[in-house]
């Protein structure tokens, strides 16, 4: 089995937080990881400000991972939820962070990107250093 660590973290604006269900799948370039329920207490599932950190066990490694998909299941009518980013540490330690700043409502799945994408003209000494 191999293990990687989810930690979602929910913005500080009012009314971010949730209690609907947020389901994670990892997509790497092997393959990809079961559907998970990120889930904590029923009242502080996505607590304003919070970062919620769940274990996703694969059987095989996944390869690089390429996509963090995000669904939102409805629990209460109209509880949208701002999810700040995600960061995802593979089994080998490689931290991930895949950025969101957005407002999630009942779309019906979320594609979210790594933060390393760097367009190839743009000068080394301007882009973004990414502190892990």
């Amino acid at each position: 089995m191999f293990t990687y660590t989810v930690s979602v973290t929910t913005g500080n604006q009012e009314f971010a937080g949730s209690i609907d269900y947020i389901y994670l799948t990892l997509v790497g370039t092997e393959t990809c990881s079961d559907q998970t329920l990120l889930d904590k207490s029923f009242f502080d599932r996505f607590a304003r400000g919070s970062v919620v950190s769940v274990d996703i066990s694969t059987k095989e490694i996944i390869g690089d991972i390429e996509l963090v998909k995000l669904e939102k299941e409805e629990f209460l009518f109209n509880d949208q939820w701002y999810c700040r980013c995600i960061n995802v540490t593979t089994p080998s330690g490689e931290r991930v962070e895949f950025p969101c700043y957005r407002w999630i409502a009942n779309e019906k799945e979320v594609v979210l990107r790594d933060g390393k994408g760097v367009a190839p003209w743009f000068p080394p000494e301007h882009r973004c250093q990414h502190r892990h």
